[in-house]
């Protein structure tokens, strides 16, 4: 089989799919075994450890080890206690009570209590977290009874918060440090102290980070580890070599690219896991700007979405890490009832013959050397596979009589042209539809969403009255059966708009050596505490 990665920069691909069988997380036999140290590649650098300011990803791999949450998640998607021992919520849903685990004591021994909620979401979440805006905008007040009970007051039902409370999502700080001075320049931002299982040690720049085991930990026994390393590795076969010679033990979101997973995984140290990206689940699209011609006109956008073979991009660009996407919201959904598959479907054998009606019916004839109309696309600049999906995208829609030029830009210029300036028409991207559609969805296609110079939201301009009210309606419908018709709803009708093309629901892996026991454990994986995590000996 010849590999996608030397296939001719013409991009005639003809290689058969590549499959990948993935790994049930391992356990080893007998009892968790304490100490060791558990090396993680973490691909880029972390810009900051302020998570509380920053949602980059790789910032999330390490700023949980440190800080957690009033709340943890199970495959289910379900909220489970860490910090909130247990919580309760009146029948009008405005009235949010957490009854908080006691005995919870920081990093520098200060005891956790109400007040630290209060602060971190009333002076911090609310002000400076990208999402945090959002996600407790309808929170007026934190009160504080006692120190073990903090009751948030709604000016409106919010039941995407609470699946909005992680260490990952919502980070809880100790009052007595963060809460003087300049939350956005504090001097703790990289040293951080919170009340998870490991202390921040060191971070030299270029190289690593380094967290300890915190004797302290709330829950007794745990972490098993000594220590915890994340290791900066920018050459990509550099990652791949030490991951191979056992110089690094894990390594997620890609930091491992998947051309070279297929060979890892043949080793008998190696093991390849997709669970663990439940709640972030990214969906890989294209964008149109549908505010300009050709792709102002909704037959032009469908014969679009119609000529993309899915099942072919994911097979032999993604190396098979995912499922064909139906819609704007991912099928990990499908546990809470959100999701529906009952929409529209562009991924039909004869897509082509489709598009290319769809194109005539648009009044975009062929001319005398086959070419309908030229365009030009903007490849997301973030890695080789983007690069091979923008040539895959000029080959196919050539096939129904649109010359695509392709564009190339860095990050930053690729940023301003599609989320400033609007200045593209065809764009390939992914997003992270995260843990509830109210906090990854809505910021894509509601009207309030078109915000020039705010990266990943509305860049489409697309939007209707209709689908603006549904997002509304959603955001405070208490009722499980209630809001999943409202989603199912908003899942059709942006489905038929086409508005972007829904390619497939990316998942990331983790490669692990095997030696790594009892992960992931919950659908934040990498996100997570990792206080369970054990290295067998």
């Amino acid at each position: 089989m010849t590999p996608l990665h030397s296939l001719p920069r013409g991009l005639a691909i003809t290689a058969a799919a590549v499959v990948l069988t993935l790994s049930q997380p391992t356990w080893a036999q007998g009892s968790p075994q304490k100490g060791g140290t558990l090396v993680m590649v973490v691909q880029p650098e972390p810009p900051t450890l302020a998570s509380y300011q920053s949602t980059a990803g790789p910032v999330g791999q390490v700023a949980t080890k440190v800080y957690e949450g009033l709340l943890e998640y199970d495959f289910q998607l379900k909220p489970t206690p860490s910090l909130a021992q247990s919580w309760t919520v009146s029948a009008d849903g405005k009235t949010v009570t957490f009854k908080l685990l006691p005995g919870v004591k920081f990093h520098d021994g200060q005891p956790f209590t109400s007040a630290d909620v209060q602060f971190s979401v009333m002076d911090v979440l609310k002000k400076v977290h990208p999402r945090g805006v959002n996600t407790f905008r309808s929170v007026t007040a934190v009160e504080t009874p006692d120190p073990m009970t903090a009751v948030f007051r709604l000016s409106e039902p919010a039941p995407y918060m609470m699946m909005a409370l992680s260490s990952y999502e919502s980070p809880m700080l100790p009052k007595h440090v963060f809460g003087t001075g300049d939350i956005t320049r504090h001097p703790n931002a990289n040293l951080p102290v919170g009340t998870g299982p490991f202390k921040f040690v060191e971070w030299q720049k270029g190289q690593f980070m380094r967290f300890d085991r915190n004797p302290d930990y709330r829950k007794p026994g745990l972490p098993h580890l000594d220590r915890l390393v994340a290791r900066f590795i920018a050459d990509t076969g550099t990652r791949s070599a030490a991951m191979e010679t056992q110089e690094v033990h894990m390594g997620g979101f890609n930091a491992i690219p998947p051309v070279d997973v297929k060979r890892l995984q043949a080793l008998p140290h190696i093991a390849v896991t997709a669970k663990g990206y439940e709640m972030q689940s990214p969906i890989v699209q294209l964008d149109f700007n549908t505010t300009k011609p050709p792709f102002d006109d909704v037959k032009v956008r469908q014969a679009v979405a119609y000529a993309m073979d899915r099942k072919f991009v994911l097979d032999n660009i993604w190396f098979g890490f995912g499922r064909p996407a139906t819609g704007p919201i991912s099928s990990n959904f499908k546990a809470n009832g959100l999701y529906t598959a009952d929409v529209k479907n562009y991924n039909v054998p004869g897509g082509l013959d489709m598009a290319n009606k769809l194109l005539d019916e648009a009044g975009k004839k062929r001319g005398a050397d086959g070419v309908r109309f030229e365009i030009t696309h903007d490849v997301t600049p973030y890695g080789e596979e983007w690069r091979r999906f923008g040539e895959y995208t000029q080959q196919q829609l050539g096939k129904i009589g649109i010359k695509v030029t392709l564009r190339v830009e860095d990050v930053p210029g690729w940023l301003r042209r599609v989320y400033t300036n609007y200045d593209f028409q065809l764009t390939s991207n992914w997003i992270q539809t995260l843990a509830d559609p109210s906090i990854g969805v809505h910021r894509l296609y509601h009207s309030g969403s078109i915000k020039p110079g705010t990266v990943f939201v509305n860049d489409s301009r697309w939007s209707t009255k209709e689908t603006d009210e549904l997002m509304d309606k959603g955001n405070v419908e208490f009722d499980p059966k209630k809001r999943a018709a409202l989603y199912h709803e908003l899942q059709k009708r942006v489905v038929e708009a086409s508005p972007l093309v829904f390619m497939h629901e990316l998942d990331f892996v983790t490669v692990h050596n095997k030696r790594v026991n009892n992960f992931p454990l919950s659908p934040l994986g990498l996100y997570s505490s990792m206080d369970q995590v054990w290295l067998a000996k």
